[in-house]
């Protein structure tokens, strides 16, 4: 999964969070694809890219690979997309008040109608904090940011249906080497970002996805 080449000279608390990422456990609905990591955060770092698909096929989605990719661009449209980095300084960092930082990205559009809710962004936030907590996936140091866009098109566009979509961009400190479950419950709020049920008992759902 880690992008960098000589793994020998790779601390092994790294490596050990590496080994947390790949055995982290998503829904079938989420594409899940490493990225390139930026280079300039951390001294060592990993990105994935995600992306959720509503197939138009009955059936799951191919696990992984070359198949699953195929399928996806052939048959399924995107509901939301999102990013998950993974930094680590070995020198650790106040800012960061650890050796570890997870930075987040989520994206995902909604119905026109919804975009002047009020709470949209805190729904958001509340979410990331409730997934955390329901995976049991320790952290401190969280913040973050909602945002809404609102895209109109005009000239010989004018046709085109307005959108609105939510951004939500959100950083944290793992408690831990151990980050599989941070990257399990960032992947289920991707999920619930593009409206596919069940959420768990008593976690707030964002209204109104955008459905074709």
């Amino acid at each position: 999964m880690s992008a960098i080449g000589d793994l020998s000279q790779v601390p092994p608390e790294f490596l050990n969070a590496l080994a947390g990422l790949r055995q982290a456990r998503c829904r079938n609905e989420l594409r899940l694809d490493e990225i390139p990591a930026p280079s300039r955060l951390a001294p060592y770092a990993v990105a994935l890219g995600a992306e959720v698909l509503q197939s138009a096929q009955p059936g799951p989605l191919p696990v992984h690979g070359p198949a699953r990719a195929a399928f996806a661009d052939n048959h399924a449209e995107e509901l939301a997309t999102g990013r998950f980095i993974l930094l680590y300084d070995p020198d650790g960092s106040e800012v960061w008040d650890g050796t570890f930082r997870i930075v987040t990205y989520i994206r995902a559009q909604l119905e026109p109608d919804m975009g002047n809710d009020a709470l949209l962004g805190s729904v958001a936030w509340t979410w990331l904090v409730e997934a955390l907590q329901t995976h049991d996936a320790g952290y401190r140091s969280a913040g973050g940011t909602a945002t809404r866009i609102l895209s109109e098109s005009y000239g010989s566009l004018a046709d085109r249906v307005d959108t609105i979509d939510i951004e939500l961009r959100a950083s944290w400190t793992p408690d831990s080497d151990s980050v599989q479950k941070h990257l399990e419950a960032w992947a289920d709020m991707v999920c619930t970002f593009a409206g596919l049920p069940p959420l768990p008992e008593g976690v707030a759902a964002l209204p109104n996805r955008r459905r074709s």
